[in-house]
């Protein structure tokens, strides 16, 4: 995050960059209102850039929909698009790193894709007891 940026800005201003770079809309359903711990929000952020990234190099998506929550169970990130979908064997590089990227910070990260139809990355960070 740039400083004092809260994740919420530091998302819209990336997601209007990437938006407008790539011709890709982006709708965004929700992003947190609340604070969110720096190792969190890097975390996340690394996250949506490599999940947009796949999106723009693989999916031929016209709308990729974003969401990040904060609630009482923790952190939760979904990043869906319209484009092509990719059958299982076809995850990469970029997936495991954002496996890795959510596992840093104790949460888990699911890829769901239906070829012909699009993909959905969920990421969830539950709250530290």
């Amino acid at each position: 995050m740039r400083g004092g940026q809260s994740l919420a800005e530091a998302l819209e201003s990336y997601l209007a960059e990437w938006s407008e770079r790539t011709g890709i809309t982006v709708e965004t359903w929700a992003l947190p209102a609340t604070d969110v711990p720096s190792r969190v929000s890097s975390g996340v952020m690394a996250t949506m850039r490599e999940a947009l990234s796949n999106v723009e190099l693989h999916s031929r998506a016209r709308t990729v929909s974003i969401a990040v929550t904060v609630g009482r169970s923790g952190l939760r990130m979904t990043v869906s698009d319209n484009g092509q979908g990719f059958p299982a064997a076809g995850a990469g590089r970029g997936i495991a790193r954002m496996r890795a990227a959510f596992a840093e910070m104790g949460g888990t990260l699911s890829v769901n894709s239906v070829h012909g139809e699009g993909t959905t990355v969920t990421g969830v960070v539950p709250r530290r007891r």
